[in-house]
C-alpha cells in the first residue's frame, strides 16, 4: 500500500539520534505493521544529527514508503519530532521513539481510538522495563503533577508512542524538553484525548540519552505549565509582564528584608517562580516565531531534485511538499 497514492493516510514519526543498531530492526517492524492496516502510509525518520551510522543505515533501506529528514545538526527530541510534523502529509500522525522500546504492534490500538472521535492517543507503559526508583518511580511522580498542572488526563507523557489528527500538530514547535508535555502543549480539548495501554520493551540496542537530571528539569517546567497550555497563546506581552513581576518581587523582597526575613524569602520564591515561567514562555515564544529546527536534505527513493537538496536555512516553518502545493505554495 505504500505505493498506493502520492497522499498517505497515515505517516509514523520516528526522531532519532545515535540510533545506528536501532533503525534497520524498526523500520522492518513499522512497514510490516503499516501494510497490514491496508492504507497508503510514510515512514519518516528525523536523523537528529547522528554522529554514528545511524544517517547511513537509514539511506541503504530501499523502501519508497521511507522519508529521511535530515537536520543540520544536533537539536533535540522536541526539534526533531516539531520537523517530523512538518514534514508528514498524512491524515494521522503517529510518533514513537527510535530505541525501539515501542512496540509498533501497538499502532492499530491508537489508530482505533483515534476512529472513535478522540484526536489523541497516548500510549501508557504499565510494565517498563527500566530500573524502578531512578527511572519509574520519579516518571509517575511527573506525569501525575504535569496532569494536574495541565488539566489533560495523560499520566504517561514520556511514552514516545502517540498518534494525532493532522491538525492538531500543524505549525507545531516545540522547544527543547517540550515533548514531554505533549499532547497538552498542542491544545488538545481534555475530553478528546484518551490513553491506551502499550508494551514497553528493552532498549534495542546502544545506551538511553536521558538521565535522573531529567526530572529536576521537568519540576522546573511545571511551573510554567497552567499558562502555557490554560492560558491561550503566549506573546510578547506575557514576556514583559514576567518581566515587571519578577523585578516587583525582587524589589519587595529587599524592601521587606530588615522586617521580616520570612516575607523577603517569600518573596524571592515567588520571583524565582516568575523567573521559570518566563524562561519558559520566553522559548515558545521564540520556537513559534524563529523555528527550533533546520533541515540540511530530505531523502526519499524517487523524489525529485528540488525536494532532495534544500540547503541549510532555517526551515522550522515549511510544510511538507504536497501540503505547499495545496496551499498554492512551491511545486513539488
Amino acid at each position: 500500500m505504500a505505493g498506493a497514492g502520492p497522499q498517505p493516510a497515515l505517516s509514523i514519526v520516528v526522531p532519532v539520534y545515535n540510533e545506528e543498531g536501532n533503525v534497520g530492526p524498526l523500520h522492518a517492524e513499522l512497514a510490516a505493521v503499516a501494510t497490514s492496516l491496508g492504507r497508503p502510509y510514510e515512514i519518516v525518520f528525523v536523523n537528529d544529527g547522528s554522529r554514528d551510522a545511524t544517517l547511513e543505515r537509514l539511506a541503504a533501506i530501499a523502501d519508497p514508503a521511507l522519508r529521511i529528514v535530515d537536520l543540520d545538526g544536533n537539536f533535540g527530541e522536541a526539534a526533531a519530532i516539531s520537523a517530523g510534523f512538518a514534514a508528514a502529509r498524512g491524515a494521522v500522525v503517529v510518533t514513537l521513539d527510535g530505541d525501539g522500546q515501542n512496540d509498533p504492534n501497538d499502532i492499530p490500538k491508537l489508530l482505533g481510538a483515534l476512529e472513535r472521535g478522540y484526536d489523541a492517543v497516548s500510549g501508557r507503559r504499565l510494565e517498563r522495563q527500566e530500573a524502578f526508583f531512578s527511572r519509574v518511580l520519579p516518571s509517575r511522580v511527573a506525569n501525575r503533577l504535569i496532569a494536574w498542572a495541565t488539566g489533560v488526563p495523560v499520566y504517561d507523557c514520556g511514552c514516545g508512542l502517540k498518534a494525532y489528527r493532522r491538525e492538531l500538530v500543524d505549525g507545531a514547535q516545540l522547544p527543547r524538553g517540550m515533548n514531554r508535555f505533549l499532547p497538552a502543549l498542542l491544545g488538545v480539548v481534555p475530553s478528546r484525548v484518551t490513553e491506551i495501554t502499550t508494551q514497553d520493551r528493552p532498549r534495542g540496542s546502544g545506551a538511553s540519552h536521558y538521565g535522573f537530571s531529567r526530572t529536576f528539569v521537568v519540576l522546573r517546567d511545571l511551573l510554567s505549565l497552567p499558562l502555557l497550555v490554560r492560558g491561550g497563546p503566549v506573546g510578547r506581552g506575557h514576556v514583559h509582564a514576567l518581566n515587571a513581576a519578577v523585578i516587583f518581587l525582587l524589589i519587595a523582597a529587599v524592601a521587606v528584608a530588615g522586617r521580616s526575613l520570612a516575607a523577603a524569602m517569600t518573596a524571592l520564591l515567588a520571583a524565582g517562580a516568575a523567573a521559570a515561567i518566563r524562561h519558559n514562555v520566553v522559548r515558545v515564544v521564540h520556537a513559534r516565531e524563529s523555528g527550533v529546527f533546520r533541515v540540511r536534505r530530505i531523502l526519499h527513493h524517487g523524489n525529485d531534485d528540488e525536494d532532495r537538496h534544500r540547503g541549510g536555512g532555517v526551515l522550522g516553518h515549511e510544510p511538507a511538499p504536497d501540503l505547499r502545493a495545496r496551499a498554492g505554495g512551491a511545486r513539488h
